[in-house]
């Protein structure tokens, strides 16, 4: 993954620069989240790998598909990576982009592993909470994982914080180790 995003970060980071000028960020998201959903399916992913298709036939395929889900500039931009042989970053850089998104919008996706479901209270106590920690706004997705055993493990960007019993006895056998 980590080489993905290092090949994908600057055309990420060259169409949020475009779509931050032309103000159409949540166009380009849309096409963007629309093109990798394509690259995603199964089905495609075998006529893409096929040696025997020509990029030409490729990429005439791909734009019969997004035509009108998609701007003319998100054309251009998928006539790139399938002339760069690149087509395979579409999702990383889609969620690069994303990121970029959500930083100048001053919000942070938040993913969050609980033991058991959160009440409302418990949801809204610790959104309050990350939102200090963090300095940002949250846009939670909560997920229980039984193999916590209890507590919650926060992922948000980069960054963890294990506050499950399951990390604090990984934590405990390593530290005996």
């Amino acid at each position: 993954m980590s080489e993905l995003a290092t090949l994908a970060r600057p055309y990420a980071a060259a169409v949020f620069k475009r779509a931050k000028e032309t103000q159409a960020m949540a166009e380009w998201s849309q096409g963007l989240a629309f093109m990798s959903a394509v690259l995603s399916n199964e089905d495609m992913s075998v006529v893409i790998d096929n040696p025997k298709v020509s990029k030409p036939s490729l990429l005439a395929f791909l734009l019969d598909i997004c035509q009108g889900q998609v701007n003319a500039e998100s054309e251009n931009f998928l006539k790139l990576l399938v002339h760069n042989n690149r087509l395979s970053l579409l999702p990383t850089i889609a969620q690069l982009f994303e990121a970029y998104k959500a930083d100048e919008e001053g919000y942070v996706d938040v993913e969050v592993k609980t033991a058991y479901t959160l009440s409302k209270e418990a949801k809204q106590s610790l959104t309050a909470t990350l939102e200090h920690t963090l300095g940002k706004k949250i846009l939670m997705n909560v997920a229980v994982d039984k193999s916590l055993i209890g507590g919650v493990l926060v992922r948000a960007g980069d960054r963890v914080i294990d506050g499950s019993i399951k990390g604090r006895l990984q934590h405990m056998h390593k530290a005996l180790q």
